[in-house]
């Protein structure tokens, strides 16, 4: 009878071992962001180290991936293959209003906001012997304008629009990824890059280094213009000093990144993000000098700006 009682419960702890095991198992999120190059890509991954340096603590273990930028992120994360993305605010408000680009697919009522980070700039990168001076000397040159359907070339697409042009208007248009651009430009393949993103940045830097390169304003009627016109969009300038033979702050419109998700990230893993990102501030924003200039109250307090906040950021002290 002992022998038979040994039996059972050896039988009975084979089943229950397995399921202890995989509840121990830590949760993978993928977080998607952008070339490696840009900023996104390493905002990405100051994300998820603060995360995983507490991995014994919330058992969640973070991995960034390397995407082509917003308009797929988006587009991901509506299909359930990223948990995570970092994108642009205008594509956001456009993805869940089913607007613009968005349009045929529908409004995406499940995208969800969690952070506001850092500020990207229209950035145009030109170099110094192409005669280029303004955004109107662009017409009739070879311009990289980067991925169809990317957020940047979406966001140039509006300003063909402002401008009364079309593509037909520069000589080429170029689809290079923003780790080519800094090469294409200084061996003549291209006359000027357009990129949206925040500074500094590592093509930008390449661009002016390897090279004679410049930044180019844009003019305020435009600026103005898209300021008043798009919610999303607000004058701004990216400093001068920043990169080599540019001293001079240059004027343009800019807009912010965010941090979104699907409603269906548990609300554990969203809260565990919020917190490590709160206790560990002043080091998240030491981690890229883009993140330099973020504040608590900007990064929690205005993330609903664009899209729904998730039930955590709602729940959350600072929000």
């Amino acid at each position: 009878m002992r022998r038979f009682l040994y039996k059972c419960l050896a039988g009975i702890l084979l089943v229950i071992t397995p399921v202890t095991v995989i509840a121990d198992e830590p949760s993978f999120i993928t977080v998607g962001t952008g070339d490696i190059t840009g900023v996104y890509y390493p905002v990405g991954g100051a994300i998820c180290r603060l995360l995983n340096k507490e991995l014994d603590r919330h058992g969640i273990r973070c991995v960034v991936e390397s995407t082509p930028g917003s308009a797929y992120n988006l587009k991901a994360l509506r299909r359930g293959s990223l948990d995570l993305a970092i994108v642009q605010s205008d594509w956001l408000f456009h993805a869940t209003r089913g607007s613009s680009i968005y349009t045929a697919a529908g409004a995406d009522t499940d995208l969800r906001s969690l952070l506001t980070l850092h500020t990207e700039d229209f950035t145009i990168v030109v170099r110094s012997d192409s005669g280029i001076d303004s955004l109107e000397d662009l017409r009739g040159k070879r311009v990289n304008l980067g991925d169809p359907g990317s957020g940047q070339r979406n966001t140039m697409d509006l300003v063909l629009s402002e401008l009364g042009w079309s593509y037909s208007d520069l000589e080429d248009v170029g689809e290079l990824q923003a780790s080519e651009m800094p090469l294409a430009l200084c061996s003549g393949q291209i006359d000027a890059f357009i990129y949206y993103v925040g500074h500094p940045n590592t093509s930008v830097g390449e661009a002016t280094t390897f090279c004679d390169s410049r930044l180019i304003p844009l003019p305020q009627t435009l600026i103005k213009r898209f300021s008043e016109k798009y919610p999303f969009y607000r004058a701004g300038e990216i400093k001068g000093g920043l990169y080599r033979g540019n001293p001079s702050d240059i004027d343009t419109f800019q807009l912010s990144a965010v941090l979104v998700a699907n409603k269906k990230l548990p609300n554990n893993i969203a809260s565990e993000l919020l917190r490590v990102i709160n206790e560990n501030f002043e080091e998240f924003r030491n981690m890229h000098p883009a993140l330099n200039a973020l504040n608590k109250r900007s990064v929690f307090t205005r993330v609903g700006h664009f899209a729904p906040v998730h039930p955590a950021v709602e729940q959350y002290p600072e929000q």
